[in-house]
């Protein structure tokens, strides 16, 4: 059975990064940071890190909203 890390980890090195809105639309995650917690643990031990990059946004009432986009990052 696959894991919502490992979907969300096989997201991150297809496309590069994952923003929490794209977590819950596709793979049903609620908590990114949690799992994004784990796979920068699982990245020091086989060769990757995850950066984290705050994105603003206007929400659909107009106002700004600020979250994160989480980046995948091979170690050369």
């Amino acid at each position: 059975m696959i894991t919502q890390r490992d979907m969300i980890l096989n997201h991150l090195k297809d496309f590069g990064s994952i923003t929490p809105l794209k977590a819950l639309e596709e793979y049903g995650c609620y908590r990114l940071s949690a799992v994004i917690f784990e796979l920068r643990d699982i990245g020091r031990r086989e060769g990757f890190t995850i950066e984290t990059h705050p994105l603003t946004r206007k929400n659909r009432f107009g106002n700004s909203v600020t979250f994160a986009e989480y980046v995948y990052k091979e170690d050369k």
